[in-house]
Order: structure tokens, then C-alpha cells, then sequence
């Protein structure tokens, strides 16, 4: 084990020389304090391809070393590990004692030849009154994610990045072309003294800690390090398999190929067990002469050199011992030596038959302790004294579930957040199940299992997606859904290609069995359930279009003598309801307003924020609101889905969207009331309506007509129009909505 680890010691020490020496003459090996290895290089003829060009910019002092053409400076070059080290801009809001924007400087890192690594970096907000997103590119595919982060005061936080302050979050993975967004709520006015701007950022999460400090800290710093990926033939999709065909395989003599583990096609090269060198360069990896590194390890015999390893020559009264060693023979005569083999082999045997016995319980053993540490660890005591019809659902073994997903294989992963994984499971009767995965060592995820099994198990509706069981006895808790086919409602609204699947009817329909099912979670169990993350995302799809609410992680259970609780914000941004938001006063309400927004979306088919659209447009409930209140609803409908026979229906949903978006719970309907009324649309006989004008005079009374009123739960007039149920809108709500949607 020494000799081994003496090994790596040595070809650590020794790789830059060897490097160096193979470089063609011409070759630059370094820019400023930079070493710039091949396949990187700054001269023609010295590097592989154009992804590994580096521009030397010599009017710096030190020089400074660039990707390819571009202004993303490199500060580091790791061959092992396929990653670079480079600078990218932070984003950064900033306003005076007025609250006047003084700065908003939002960056890019333009890497469509590199990935942004997701194991090393993470992104993080700073700021008092902050909100942050960072948006890159998978392919085609966009993707993005953020967080907020909130205080009063210097003293309300400490120096954890846990959402006071400061927040972060993980990076996508196999990310290109990031851009950094930074807004601000309230414009720092009444943090202004100690906290006039907000920052945003990647970094690597090594190079930065959150304190006390970084509030001021962070005005000097204009960039910080990222960590980005490198391989070779990512762009064509080659593994090794594919790449050792070619006549262009980068790995030269003495070198093996590794295939990038995240998938996505690519491979590295390193050099094999005793060389040392660059594996890229043709004759790069050379031999190690352990003979002279070690000083003679076959010290008293004779040591010989072989290409990869070493052997020795022994002396007369000593022995070779596994090829690369000598030992002195001992001064035995044959007959005894035959009496202590026959002693040793019986005694050997005893200790082995004694042994394995041993070892055998001691397994057993450890193993039963293990399952009841993960079972208690995954809250299955809480699960036994609070629920006794746990025993309902079926409890999966852990190798059960192994063998389901192939070992987990990265090719079965069907969704992946902040909770975890979820993979495609195919069971021995051929069932096809959803495994969720939670994270490793996260204590918040196990609770949020709890939660999510607590809930399910009160559950019972064709439109929530049915729980099979649980595995509580590994490191991680999982749970066991029926698998749902067809996909997410998100992606069949806005991925190119499917939202023609889906005409009107079918959205409406959607949309009616969603709201039945959140007013079963309201009113028709034994304790109201909160879901506290609808979205169009946690809306799956069945092969018949049937759609059926999922993912409970973050719902919650009303006692029956309360209407609200105080928690903890939680949702997802756009969906999230601003007063919630404001009070912490979770209600029933709060997934109305959810829902309200996804009836925005699949009425308009626009993302419900984008940073792509122009400022006024960016969050859809306020800019959906607005339209209705100034007569132009046909501007932001999807202009696919609506025609001459069902426009007075998309109005009616439209108004009933409103409704859902009133700033203040009170004035929105119950679910059951949303569901009523979604149910009558979807029954209604069809029949030819005129073409209406929905952006003009005839559109006077949106929401209905006056003289059909009703009084809601605040004692305020509100409108109803047959086929739906609406509520007025007044001046007071417009001012609530730019403060709580005011994304700047």
C-alpha cells in the first residue's frame, strides 16, 4: 500500500516535466503564472480542436489567458479531472437612499463549447430584499432556477446561506450560455444603510462562504471563480467505445479512455497504472522506473524495470515474494516444514470454518441494526404511531427497487429538483412504477417524505396520483407512485412539437379534473389538505389525458379548528400567492391563486416568468390581470386554441382566472366553487357562437354583467354570470399587485 501510494506521490511530482518535454519546440507551455497543457494550446498546430484554443493576452502584467477567442479568462487547466477554472462576472441591483436604481448589471457566460459543472459550483443571492435566477441552455432546451432572500435587519441572520440574507441553490446540470438575473422587491429602501444592493452569482461553492461581511465585501468583487467541464467529443456525442474506432482517438500510448459520467457523450484519457505523463500528447505517458524512484525495492535481490511494473532478481537464501520483493529463506529442513504446513492448514481451516460463523452473525447482526436505523432514521416510528393503516400500502425491500431501476441507472430518470430523483421502475409482474428518490443526508428531505406519505395515505381520487408503497429501509427514503405515461401538463403546453395535442377542449377538461381534485384535498378529507405547490408541472398526464395531481412534498394538513397557518414561504416562483408571500399565512386561498395562474398558462401558453419578455410582461398573473382590465384579453390568449365556437367559453375561463389572481384570498373562490363551475363548462352541449370581438367595447363587462351579484365571505359585492362565478376588481387590488409582483 505504501509502494502504491508512493506511486501516485511520484507521478503527481513528475506529470508537468514530462509534459513539457513532449511539447513541439514551438509550442508555448505557459501564459503568465497559467500552465497551459495539451490538448490546450495557444499556438497553430499546438492544440486539438477549437474548444481548446487559448488566447495568451500579452498586454496584461502578468499575461492572461482567454477561452478560445472569446473574454472568459482561464485561471486554471486540470487534465484529471476535465474541468477549467475561470471568471465570470457577478450581477449585481443597486439603488440610492431614494430607492433609484444606481446599477443592474445582469452577466452572461457564453460556453456553448463547455458545461457549467453542477458538482462544484453553486448559485447563490445576497441581499435583504433580493430575488435571483440563473438561465442557461440544455441543447435547445431552456432552464433555469433561483431563490429569494429576505431580512429587516444586519441582526436577524447568521452566517448560514439559508434564505435571511442570503440563498443558494444547485446548478442544473449539463448547463451552457448562463446568464445571471438580480431584482429587487422594494428597491432597498428601508435597508438602505446597511444593504443598498443585491448580488447574484455562480461560483465555486468552495471559493465563497456567506458572513456578516459579504454584504460590503461583495462591492469590491467584480468576479469570482466558476468551474466548468471539458471533454472530448462532447459536441458529436462519442464514448470511448465509439471514439476508439476513429483514426482522430485522442488517447495515445500507454493511456485508457473514460466515458463522461453524466451522459452525455465525451470521454477522457489517463495515463495507465505505473506511467506518468500528459495521456493526450502521442508517447505522453511513460513508463515509471520504480527501480530508481524507490532505491532498489528488491533490496537484497536485483531490481529489474518492466513497462508498467518492476521484478526481482533474489539472491541464493532468499526468496522472491510476488514478483517485486526478496525475503530471506528460513533454516528449515523438509520434513518440518511439511509438519507446520499440516499444522497450519488445520488450524487455518478451523479459524476460517470459526470465522466465517462469526462473521455470518455478526452481518446478520449489523444488517437488522442498520434497517432499524434507516427505518427510524426515515421517520417509520412517526409513520407507525400516527397512521395505523400504514400497513395498506406495500413495503418494498430495498433490493426489490434496486432491481426495478436497473441499479438506479442514469437512463431511468424521469424528473430531478431539490427533493431528489425520480426513476422509471419496471416491477417482476412487469408493472411499470415512479421511485422517488430523496437526497443523501438531508434531514429536511426525509421530513418532506414524511409529509408526502402522511398525506398520501389520506388520499383517495382518480385525479391524484396513486401511491403503491414505500421503501423505509435504506440510507434514503422512497416512494412508490404508478407510473404516469404521457408526461408533465407543463411540457405538453410549452415544448415545441406538443402543444398542438391539445386544442381546447382537452385543456379545459385538464383543467377541471386538476380543480376537482384540489377541492377534495380542501373539503372532502378527514383533515383539509394544503397542496402549496400546484403548477403545471406537478400535473401529469395518463395516456388518456387524464390528469392527476402530484408531488405532496410540500402540503400541508389544516387542523380542523383553524382556516390558516403560519409557516415557513414555500412555492415556486409565479405561482407563489402574494399575500402568503407577505403574511405567512398559508390558507386553502393560497392554491386558489396557484391554480389561477395555471389556468393563465394554459390559456396564453406563456411560461409564467420569463425574463425573455419585455418588462411590464415578465410575471404572467400581473401582465394576464392587466389585459383583462384594459379590454385586451386577445393579446395574451394563444391564438391556436381559440375560434369563433368556443370564444365565449376561453372568456368565461378567463374571467375566472381573474377571479383566482384577486390579490386578497378573501375575495377568490373556494375550489369547489372553481370545480363547480369548470365542471358545467366541460358538460355544456356545444353550440355555434358568434364571432365576439374580445378587444373592444363589446368586452365592457368581462366579468360579468352587474345586475347578477352575490355577496362572498369578506361582505363584498362580487359578480356572477351563468356558467361561472366571478368577483370585481378595484384600484386598491391593481396597487397590491404591482407591490407584490414588482419584479423590476
Amino acid at each position: 500500500m505504501a509502494i502504491g501510494i508512493l506511486i501516485v506521490l511520484v507521478v503527481l511530482a513528475t506529470t508537468t516535466t514530462v509534459v513539457a518535454a513532449q511539447s513541439a519546440a514551438h509550442c508555448r507551455e505557459s501564459c503568465g503564472d497559467l500552465k497551459v497543457p495539451y490538448p490546450f494550446g495557444m499556438d497553430e498546430g499546438c492544440y486539438l480542436g477549437e474548444k481548446f484554443f487559448i488566447t495568451c493576452n500579452e498586454s496584461y502584467h502578468p499575461h492572461r489567458a482567454f477561452l478560445t477567442t472569446g473574454n472568459v479568462e482561464v485561471t486554471n487547466i486540470s487534465l484529471d479531472d476535465g474541468e477549467l477554472s475561470v471568471s465570470q462576472f457577478i450581477g449585481r441591483d443597486c439603488y440610492d437612499q431614494n430607492g433609484v436604481q444606481t446599477n443592474n448589471w445582469q452577466p452572461s457566460l457564453n460556453l456553448s463549447l463547455y458545461t457549467v459543472s453542477s458538482t462544484k459550483n453553486k448559485f447563490f443571492a445576497v441581499g435583504c430584499d433580493t430575488e435571483a435566477f440563473v438561465q442557461g441552455y440544455r441543447g435547445t432546451e431552456v432552464f433555469a432556477t433561483g431563490c429569494i432572500s429576505w431580512c429587516e435587519s444586519i441582526s436577524t441572520f447568521n452566517e448560514s446561506c439559508s434564505g435571511v440574507g442570503c440563498c443558494q441553490t444547485s446548478i442544473p446540470y449539463r448547463m451552457k450560455n448562463i446568464t445571471v438575473s438580480v431584482n429587487s422587491y422594494y428597491n432597498h429602501t428601508d435597508i438602505w444603510k446597511f444593504n443598498p444592493c443585491s448580488f447574484a452569482f455562480v461560483v465555486d461553492e468552495k471559493k465563497f462562504n456567506f458572513s456578516r461581511t459579504s454584504f460590503k465585501d461583495l462591492r469590491k468583487v467584480k468576479e469570482l471563480p466558476v468551474v466548468i467541464n471539458w471533454a472530448v467529443e462532447d459536441e458529436s456525442g462519442k464514448t470511448c467505445s465509439d471514439a476508439e474506432k476513429s483514426s482522430d482517438f485522442a488517447c495515445k500510448n500507454n493511456t485508457k479512455c473514460i466515458d463522461v459520467k453524466d451522459g452525455s457523450g465525451g470521454y477522457h484519457c489517463q495515463c495507465l497504472t505505473g506511467y506518468h505523463g500528459n495521456p493526450y500528447h502521442r508517447d505522453g505517458c511513460q513508463d515509471i522506473d520504480e527501480c530508481k524512484i524507490f532505491s532498489n525495492p528488491c533490496n537484497p535481490g536485483k531490481c529489474h524495470n518492466l513497462p508498467g511494473n518492476w521484478t526481482c532478481t533474489c539472491p541464493k537464501g532468499s526468496k522472491i515474494i510476488n514478483g517485486t520483493g526478496c525475503s530471506k529463506k528460513d533454516a528449515i529442513d523438509q520434513s518440518e516444514r511439511v509438519l507446520i504446513l499440516y499444522i497450519a492448514l488445520g488450524v487455518s481451516l478451523a479459524l476460517l470454518v470459526a470465522v466465517s460463523i462469526m462473521c455470518w452473525g455478526m452481518r446478520k447482526i449489523k444488517l437488522r441494526k442498520l434497517k432499524r436505523k434507516f427505518f427510524e432514521q426515515n421517520g417509520g416510528l412517526i409513520l407507525r404511531e400516527r397512521f395505523s393503516n400504514l400497513e395498506t400500502a406495500r413495503i418494498f425491500t430495498a433490493e426489490e427497487l434496486k432491481r426495478a431501476t436497473n441499479n438506479y441507472d442514469e437512463n431511468r430518470v424521469l424528473g430531478e429538483g431539490g427533493y431528489g430523483k425520480v426513476y422509471k421502475g419496471i416491477l417482476p409482474d412487469s408493472q411499470e412504477v415512479a421511485i422517488k428518490k430523496s437526497k443523501i443526508g438531508d434531514e429536511t428531505q426525509t421530513a418532506q417524505f414524511i409529509n408526502e406519505l402522511m398525506i398520501l395515505l389520506q388520499i383517495n381520487h382518480r385525479n391524484v396520483v396513486k401511491l403503491l408503497g414505500c421503501c423505509l429501509e435504506t440510507e434514503v427514503p422512497l416512494l412508490v407512485y404508478q407510473f404516469i405515461a404521457n408526461g408533465t401538463f407543463f411540457h405538453h403546453i410549452h415544448k415545441k412539437g406538443k402543444a398542438s395535442v391539445l386544442p381546447w377542449k382537452l385543456r379545459l377538461k385538464i383543467a377541471s379534473e386538476t380543480a376537482g381534485a384540489l377541492a377534495y384535498l380542501h373539503s372532502a378529507t378527514s383533515t383539509p389538505i394544503i397542496h402549496r405547490d400546484v403548477k403545471t408541472s406537478n400535473i401529469l398526464l395518463d395516456e388518456n389525458h387524464t390528469a392527476k395531481v402530484a408531488d405532496f412534498g410540500a402540503s400541508k394538513l389544516i387542523p380542523q379548528d383553524q382556516n390558516q397557518l403560519t409557516t415557513f414561504v414555500q412555492g415556486t416562483l409565479g405561482y407563489l400567492d402574494p399575500e402568503y408571500f407577505h403574511t405567512s399565512q398559508l390558507t386553502e386561498k393560497s392554491d386558489v391563486y396557484s391554480y389561477g395562474v395555471v389556468l393563465a398558462e394554459l390559456l396564453t401558453s406563456k411560461e409564467v416568468v420569463s425574463f425573455n419578455r419585455p418588462e411590464g410582461e415578465r410575471n404572467l398573473a400581473m401582465f394576464f390581470v392587466s389585459a383583462i382590465e384594459e379590454d385586451c384579453l386577445l393579446h395574451v390568449l394563444d391564438g391556436d386554441i381559440v375560434d369563433e365556437e368556443n370564444v365565449e367559453e376561453v372568456k368565461k375561463v378567463a374571467n375566472l382566472t381573474k377571479m383566482c389572481l384577486s390579490v386578497k384570498g378573501e375575495e377568490r373562490p373556494t375550489m369547489k366553487e372553481v370545480a363547480n363551475e369548470l365542471e358545467g363548462l366541460v358538460n355544456l352541449d356545444k353550440h355555434p357562437w358568434g364571432k365576439v370581438d374580445l378587444c373592444g367595447e363589446e368586452n365592457e363587462y368581462l366579468l360579468g354583467s352587474t345586475s347578477n351579484t352575490y355577496e362572498n365571505s369578506s361582505g363584498k359585492s362580487g359578480f356572477r354570470s351563468s356558467g361561472t362565478a366571478i368577483v370585481g376588481h378595484d384600484s386598491m387590488q391593481s396597487q397590491m399587485l404591482s407591490q407584490y409582483y414588482d419584479a423590476r
